[in-house]
């Protein structure tokens, strides 16, 4: 008998790592980031023309609480390659501009590159200060 008790979220995660090539757990979705890192390791990946999965962190609390103790990473982003972890958003960055990152991800793109930094929005969104 097993000690174990059944995790289906964290064996949802597991199954997304693994089914996945490139996935990226980040806060907010590659369309609307919802921090700088995220934004930023987005950037990088897109630059490199690399398609990849991503997870949205947010919604509910317990996929990032399961994927750190899955990982053993404390931190948003988490970048997986070939189900293995690559790191947060200043590992995917230093490994992009040695060039080490489209290795691990069997691109040829050329001589390293500074990282391209998240694009910014057009107009910040309207804000009405409350006086009531």
């Amino acid at each position: 008998m097993s000690d174990e008790t059944p995790n289906p979220l964290r064996e949802q995660i597991e199954t997304a790592i693994e089914e996945n090539p490139v996935l990226l757990f980040m806060k907010g979705t590659p369309d609307q980031p919802m921090c700088g890192f995220s934004a930023r390791t987005v950037a990088i990946l897109q630059s490199v023309g690399q398609p990849f999965a991503a997870v949205n962190v947010l919604p509910d609390p317990r996929i990032r609480q399961e994927l750190s103790a899955l990982s053993n990473w404390p931190t948003i982003p988490q970048l997986f390659i070939d189900g293995e972890l690559v790191g947060g958003c200043d590992i995917v960055t230093e490994m992009y501009e040695s060039g080490e990152l489209q290795q691990a991800l069997g691109l040829d793109n050329g001589a390293p590159a500074e990282a391209p930094e998240p694009a910014t929005p057009e107009a910040p969104p309207l804000s009405i200060e409350n006086r009531l």
